[in-house]
């Protein structure tokens, strides 16, 4: 039996999740599987370092019988068989009870990209999904009280635990800090998961930041570790997978393969999907350097390419495809602002739901109602596109590499504008706000991902902008210096100053750091 020591404070409700049977349950998954997680994160290093060489990636030659195979996934339970509108957000107390009365048919209850891992946080989203899944879940405050409607059909929860690369620090198996991955599933796992297997309402989880079939397997022995320890029936769980990484991109059948027993479909994770590409051939020159990010659409031709496999890949194996995030929150002091981006949002879930997809994403309950409106139109009464399985659909590597294509250009106000949303996203996660509202948008840490990994490829490849200016540290220094200046009459200075010494790290350092939020870490408790 490994040791297994709660190294962090004392939290509300504490007592119940850190339970000895529960830590001793997290500990069981360290044990078997922790070893394994090590391995394939050093994997990954590897296979970039070759990617980056080649300038390249391309379809597996060693699965090539698993694309050509007949197999289908698992059928998907009746809680997951209509996904036509998913809201998504953290799991903080007032959003559980927002997205439990929201309207959506899912809810991506999310302890990754959408949270931050401050330790009140991490056990306070634990008790929130307990309290969500038995319906029992309130908050008073002050101003309001905020209960969960009982005269409505409420959305199926789907967890979102953290990805492979993230520890939980709090937590120490055998002297070692835990994977963050397996404490949120084990959790989560523990408590809920036969309650809400008698209710036929999961468990069902959202696996993040994947780059491989690997790690897909990797899941799925966890998952049958888990049903089989609590006596839950092989194939209970399912999972979606988010497609976010450029080489996962690669491996879309095999991942669904690996996982065919729980897997419940694939998501199209947009903007984490542009950051992967980005570090995964931020030295490979200019046929891979994008121009600002606001230019790069989803009609970019390598996201067209992305999202059309995505829909084919599943619907072939009888899985669902669910579309991207549409990020707006609307402004009801500017009905213009909300009009301008409503249509554009439209445009979005019209592209989706024409192209096969079965549903897609949302960050605000007041676009439930858009997103539903047009799959309804589509589907009618059917739950889903699953029938559509767009065998005109034929992707090459080249398509999913040809970054090239993305019209757009590279400017001194898109370089301003990376640095400006960079530091209000980064404060917000040092504050313990993980899902920021910057600019009439909900950003999570893909936004500042995104943000400063391009600013180090366009510093390293020398990128000379729309005013003749060469991007060079001095200049991105200069403008961090100014948006700083600016910031500092909106934001707290014990965030804005933490926030811009971190992004200046990891936009400036000669070595990319694989992911912004290992560091910040370090600098939260």
């Amino acid at each position: 039996m490994s040791e297994v020591r709660v190294v962090g404070g004392p939290v509300e409700r504490g007592d119940e999740i850190l339970t000895p049977e529960a830590l001793a349950f997290v500990g069981s998954l360290h044990e078997a599987f922790a070893a394994r997680r090590d391995e394939l994160l050093r994997a990954r290093k590897t296979r970039r370092q070759e990617a980056a060489r080649a300038g390249r990636l391309d379809f597996l030659p060693e699965t090539a019988e698993v694309r050509s195979g007949d197999w289908q996934v698992a059928e998907a339970p009746a809680a997951l068989r209509d996904r036509r509108v998913e809201i998504t957000g953290p799991t903080d107390r007032k959003m559980t009870i927002n997205a439990l009365n929201s309207g959506a048919k899912v809810w991506l209850a999310d302890l990754e990209d959408a949270n931050t891992p401050h330790w009140d946080n991490v056990v306070s989203g634990q008790v929130n999904l307990y309290d969500a899944a038995r319906k029992q879940v309130e908050l008073h405050t002050a101003e309001k009280s905020y209960t969960v409607r009982t005269d409505i059909e409420h959305p199926t929860v789907v967890v979102r635990p953290r990805g492979w690369h993230l520890p939980e620090r709090n937590i120490t198996i055998d002297g070692q800090q835990a994977v963050g991955a397996l404490v949120d599933f084990g959790l989560h796992f523990f408590h809920n998961a036969k309650y809400l297997a008698e209710q036929g309402a999961g468990p069902f989880y959202y696996l993040p930041k994947m780059e491989s079939h690997l790690e897909a397997r990797l899941w799925n022995d966890v998952f049958t570790h888990a049903q089989a320890e609590l006596g839950i029936p092989h194939g209970t769980v399912r999972a979606t997978v988010l497609i976010e990484t450029i080489p996962a991109a690669f491996e879309m059948e095999e991942i669904l393969y690996e996982l065919r027993d729980h897997a419940a479909g694939l998501n199209a994770g947009r903007w984490d999907y542009l950051f992967s590409v980005i570090k995964y051939f931020r030295e490979s020159g200019e046929a891979f350097t994008l121009p600002d990010r606001n230019a790069v659409t989803m009609t970019a031709p390598f996201m067209r390419a992305y999202t059309e496999l995505l829909v084919r890949t599943c619907h072939k194996r009888g899985a669902f495809a669910i579309g991207g995030m549409a990020a707006f929150i609307p402004n009801r002091r500017d009905p213009e602002v909300t009009e301008r981006a409503l249509t554009k949002v439209r445009e979005d879930k019209n592209r989706e739901a024409g192209d096969g997809f079965d549903g897609s994403w949302v960050a605000h309950p007041d676009l439930v109602p858009v997103c539903r409106e047009i799959f309804d139109g589509v589907l009618g009464d059917k739950p889903n596109q699953l029938d559509r399985t767009r065998e005109d659909v034929s992707v090459t590597a080249e398509q999913l590499l040809d970054v090239a294509s993305t019209p757009g250009s590279r400017t001194r106000d898109g370089l301003r504008g990376a640095i400006d949303v960079g530091l209000r996203y980064i404060a917000s996660w040092l504050g313990g706000t993980g899902a920021a509202a910057i600019h009439n948008l909900m950003e999570d840490a893909a936004t500042a991902e995104i943000s400063r990994s391009q600013v180090w490829q366009w510093v390293h490849g020398g990128i000379v902008l729309d005013t003749g200016e060469k991007v060079t540290s001095d200049l991105v220094r200069e403008v961090l210096g100014e948006v700083r200046a600016e910031l500092s009459e909106v934001i707290d200075t014990n965030l804005l100053e933490p926030a811009a010494e971190l992004f200046e790290q990891v936009a400036l350092a000669d070595e990319f750091p694989d992911f912004l939020t290992l560091p910040a870490y370090e600098r939260i408790s």
